[in-house]
């Protein structure tokens, strides 16, 4: 049967509320949407060669014998074309009864047209003597054009059924023939002195050896194309994993930040230390809204939180590193510090505020309540490297996660939208993040922050009245 690769077709899954196997459901389905569109190209390349070269061959036939008679095999060549569009109309990945059917028309069709005569050709030729055009080497066109469009065991196939009915046709012509006797006496009197050349040329032997010579080369050729091809699809599901694991990384890194993974060496499980900056934002009053919609509502309100939120990260190149509930943590310098993280968090943090004022003026044109977020952004030392077993997670642990969090917290009572340390403050100065990042924050100081041995100046950008 006809595949586009060694996968089987995949069939509707249930749906399941286990978020591991949606996730796999859904990766399935890209995979098949994958294989559905290199399918679909590797036949338009197969079906438009066959368009070009066809054409090409019957110039040849016409130039090389320009007769009427040629006439019917520039059909035959014809019919091929149009066979190859009713192929491209009814390619598939999976299992394929028409393609199938369709690829064996080619083959019986190409046979017909070299083991048996041309009805329009007048001239009384023994069957037999047709071999001597050494027309099998067309099938190559055939086999070659499908290493484009099939896996590798169709391909095989291809060889498998061409030689098939190659020697069944030529058994045939051979039990339906009727010989020439006349002729063949005539050869063996010219002949008398070279009989290896009345075994040659004799006009009533159908030349059994030569074609099992042609269909074991045949066979041979096919075996080395479906072992290219399926050399081949191995690199494709290979290129397929890194393209997985690129979209698993993106999941968790800006697009900026996996294209510099992609490109590095280095294990991520290699436990180090760094100053980064770390945000926390934070639903206000979720308990209450929650309070106040049914399970599908509140999480459609997340979807939309988490959507924005993780948003704004990646745009400001930041690392997504959990979603906490109503809320979510993100780092910036991670997995690699780079030279104005600090800047970018502040301007991440304003840049959610804004999304937040956006996404308001909707929601209050749709009659629902009004979304308030906390964020606390702080800079300092962490350690960085990836936990678990078989299912691992890049973690960022430390002082500074924990001063984040909480400056998140603080922002209730100190009724700030944005709450950011000293350190961060000063770093974005340091790294020259200009005024506008740091316009509109008033300075608290000597504020007491639960796991500090002493208090610290907090930064805060203050609510609307």
């Amino acid at each position: 049967m006809v595949e586009a690769t060694t996968t089987a077709p995949v069939a509707p899954a249930r749906v399941s509320t286990d978020p591991i196997l949606q996730d796999d459901a859904l990766e399935t389905k890209h995979i098949r949407e994958a294989l559905e569109e290199h399918k679909r190209r590797g036949v338009e390349m197969a079906v438009l060669a066959r368009w070009i070269i066809m054409p090409i061959v019957a110039v040849f036939l016409i130039a090389v014998y320009p007769h009427l008679s040629q006439l019917y095999y520039i059909a035959l060549l014809g019919l091929l074309c149009v066979n190859g569009y009713f192929i491209r109309r009814f390619a598939r990945v999976g299992r394929s009864r028409a393609e199938v059917a369709l690829i064996m028309f080619d083959l019986v069709l190409m046979t017909y047209g070299m083991v048996f005569p041309n009805p329009f050709d007048q001239q009384d030729m023994p069957i037999p003597m047709l071999y001597q055009y050494d027309n099998f080497m067309y099938f190559f066109i055939i086999l070659a054009a499908g290493t484009l469009a099939y896996s590798w065991r169709t391909v095989l196939g291809i060889g498998v059924w061409a030689s098939v009915i190659w020697l069944g046709g030529s058994g045939l012509m051979w039990y339906l023939m009727t010989p020439n006797l006349e002729m063949a006496q005539r050869l063996n009197d010219a002949l008398a002195d070279w009989p290896h050349m009345i075994a040659l040329f004799d006009p009533n032997d159908v030349g059994f050896r030569f074609r099992i010579q042609e269909a074991m080369v045949f066979l041979m050729v096919a075996a080395i194309l479906a072992q290219s091809t399926r050399r081949f699809y191995l690199m494709l599901d290979r290129n397929a994993d890194l393209a997985r694991e690129r979209a698993n990384l993106s999941r968790y890194f800006s697009p900026n930040v996996v294209e510099q993974l992609s490109q590095n060496d280095e294990p991520l499980n290699q436990v180090r230390t760094s100053k980064i900056a770390v945000l926390f934002i934070d639903i206000v009053g979720f308990t209450r809204l929650a309070a106040e919609k049914d399970a599908v509502e509140v999480i459609e309100l997340l979807r939309g939180f988490h959507g924005r939120m993780e948003q704004e990260v990646f745009r400001h190149g930041g690392t997504l590193d959990k979603y906490l509930g109503d809320g979510l943590m993100a780092t910036f310098g991670t997995p690699m510090p780079g030279d104005h993280d600090a800047a970018q968090a502040l301007a991440c943090a304003r840049s959610m505020c804004q999304v937040l004022e956006a996404w308001n003026a909707e929601r209050k044109q749709a009659g629902e309540a009004e979304i308030r977020a906390g964020i606390g952004i702080h800079f300092g030392e962490t350690v960085q490297g990836d936990i678990g077993a078989n299912r691992l997670e890049y973690a960022v642990i430390g002082t500074a996660v924990n001063v984040a969090s909480r400056l998140e917290a603080m922002t209730r009572n100190l009724s700030a939208r944005i709450a950011m340390s000293d350190d961060l403050c000063q770093q974005v100065q340091r790294e020259g993040g200009g005024a506008e990042l740091l316009d509109g924050f008033i300075c608290h100081p000597d504020q007491s922050i639960r796991g500090l041995d002493g208090p610290m100046s907090v930064w805060t950008l203050p609510r609307p009245e």
